[in-house]
């Protein structure tokens, strides 16, 4: 079936998922299927339980061939999830990926409105009748194919960057690696011991460090900072400052793996005041220099500077495993030890970690909870030692520890250059100050920019085994576009009507990607590096520019149906 273009009559079919008991538990869907039926141009509408399973997109092919339609909607959850799938399977069939449009009437309507059963399905009818409206509008746009240069910058070079670089590498890539640090190896090499397996760090991270540096298609520069990059996916230009100078170099993908650093928290519980006051961090160099002495009593205090009302307000993930595993290491070292740990809750996720807090109990570590109304007070007590004072909720009474050392748990926060990063490569921080990824549960290793992919604490707090996961994630999502060597861009970009453009050259100015140059008097542009925001078309005071796919007929379309 050829592609279809405005020119031809518009027939279209309408895909309605139940999405279980998400969509039909709240809508009436057979109301929505009745009128979504009287809709001008629509020639079928099919119900399906699970459309993004394996049977539901091989049953969305079927009824494409055998119907005709040159346009669909899918009626369900949101693009998000499984737009991208649907706008496969449609292209397979012959649709063109653009004349596909999505009614989102399980978070916008099922969900939105559980309570009012009533207007949730008049919703999602109107909601229907609008993506029928746009598509009406639509007509088939093609993608620009562009040459992916076989190389990667990857910036950082912890456990997650090498492990990337590596799995690029051993594919025949030739991969840069960026480190700020004079060497590479991360926050791993100030640790100690890897909690559940209590194997020393060492014994992992310096073969994968000898394997980077041994290898051939790896290049290192260590401290060194990226400082520009233009260009678009496939082809950027990276300026990387080092050793005094500047050099430029090529890449078809980009891996952030910048890491993450522990939180200082002075001012808070004595931290910098007192030689006995050290963070897990600082423990971990202590345990792994063999210079902690025997001592009597240590409390360990969860939490510190994180879950705050203001500042860091998210958990950090790793901190109450990372404070069992030293407590147990010093409760083996050191017997006859009072190890105490202080927290708010215990985050000890899956049942490994669990069995691990079960042994720490067992080994006579003692957890005592506290609330954010009542934290604990750490005060010199004038003999050497630091009084911890904390209110025991069960026995109804402050408790008093004269302890020798005090342990702050404290968590991992974004490095500091990461916000000049993520300018000069125009992606997205999160409220946390991490990069944020496109889609948590979908695209966790993704930025929402094309070629631009991110692993590791970068993006969050994680443990290392989680690190390296995303790490092999992001390197298998470079290596597809350099093992096809092409790719295509998504075609919802700008467009300049250049009898409209009056050269105010406003639209550069607003570009956030410098999508948009100016030549004899008229913007131009670069569909490579546009990302379809629309800022431009929606700031041009002539109305000369406009965005494919989102063109005011199709907008003003949408809004007549939802005025119906």
């Amino acid at each position: 079936m050829s592609e279809a273009s405005l020119n031809q009559e518009s027939r279209i079919g309408v895909f309605l998922c139940d999405c279980g008991a998400n969509i039909s538990g709240i809508i009436d869907v057979p109301q929505v299927i009745e009128a979504s039926k009287g809709i001008s141009g629509v020639v079928f509408v099919e119900r399906d339980n699970s459309l993004c399973s394996t049977a539901g997109t091989r049953k969305i092919k079927e009824i494409i061939k055998k119907s005709g339609v040159n346009r669909v909607v899918f009626a369900g959850c949101s693009p998000k999830n499984y737009g991208s799938l649907f706008e496969s399977v449609c292209q397979k069939a012959g649709i063109n990926r653009y004349l596909v449009a999505f009614a989102n009437i399980r978070e916008q309507c099922a969900w939105a409105h559980q309570d009012k059963p009533k207007e949730a399905t008049m919703k999602a009818i109107n909601t229907v009748r609008m993506a029928v409206a746009w598509l009406q509008k639509s007509e088939p746009l093609q993608e620009l194919e562009i040459e992916v240069h076989p190389s990667t910058l990857i910036i950082g070079g912890g456990i997650s960057g090498m492990t990337a670089a590596l799995c690029l590498a051993n594919q025949g890539f030739n991969v840069l690696i960026v480190e700020k640090e004079p060497d590479i190896g991360g926050m791993l090499k100030k640790l100690y011991k890897l909690y559940l397996t209590n194997q020393e760090v060492s014994e992992i991270l310096n073969p994968v460090i000898q394997s980077v540096r041994n290898h051939k298609n790896i290049r290192i520069l260590t401290s060194a900072s990226v400082k520009e990059v233009e260009g678009y996916f496939g082809d950027f230009e990276v300026t990387v400052s080092f050793n005094g100078g500047t050099e430029k170099f090529r890449a078809g993908t980009i891996i952030l793996a910048t890491g993450a650093e522990a939180f200082e928290p002075f001012g808070m519980y004595g931290y910098g005041k007192h030689e006995g006051i050290v963070t897990q961090l600082e423990l971990e160099q202590i345990l792994k220099q063999g210079k902690l002495k025997h001592p009597q009593k240590v409390v360990m205090i969860q939490c510190v500077g994180a879950r705050e009302e203001k500042g860091l307000t998210y958990c950090s993930r790793i901190c109450c495993m990372v404070a069992i595993k030293n407590a147990t290491l010093i409760k083996k070292m050191y017997p006859d030890c009072e190890v105490y740990i202080i927290y708010r809750d215990l985050q000890t996720y899956g049942k490994e970690n669990e069995e691990y807090q079960s042994k720490a109990r067992e080994l006579g570590i003692k957890f005592i909870e506290y609330t954010p109304e009542r934290r604990p007070e750490v005060v010199p007590n004038g003999n050497g030692k630091l009084e911890v004072k904390i209110y025991h909720a069960l026995l109804g009474e402050t408790l008093t520890i004269d302890s020798d050392l005090v342990v702050l748990s404290t968590p991992l926060v974004p490095n500091v250059d990461v916000k000049e990063i993520a300018k000069i490569l125009k992606v997205p921080l999160g409220s946390d100050g991490f990069f944020r990824e496109a889609y948590m549960e979908m695209r966790s290793t993704t930025l929402g920019v094309n070629g631009i992919y991110v692993c590791g604490t970068a993006q969050g707090p994680k443990s290392i085994d989680e690190s390296i996961t995303q790490a092999y994630a992001a390197a298998a999502l470079a290596a597809t576009p350099m093992l096809h060597k092409k790719v295509k861009i998504p075609a919802i970009t700008a467009e300049v009507n250049e009898d409209l453009c009056i050269g105010c050259q406003l639209c550069l100015d607003l570009c956030p990607v410098h999508a948009i140059t100016f030549a004899e008097g008229k913007s131009m542009v670069i569909e490579a590096t546009c990302r379809g925001c629309g800022t431009c078309a929606a700031a041009c005071p002539s109305k000369a520019i406009i965005m494919k796919g989102f063109k005011d007929e199709q907008i003003l379309a949408e809004v007549e149906a939802a005025l119906k």
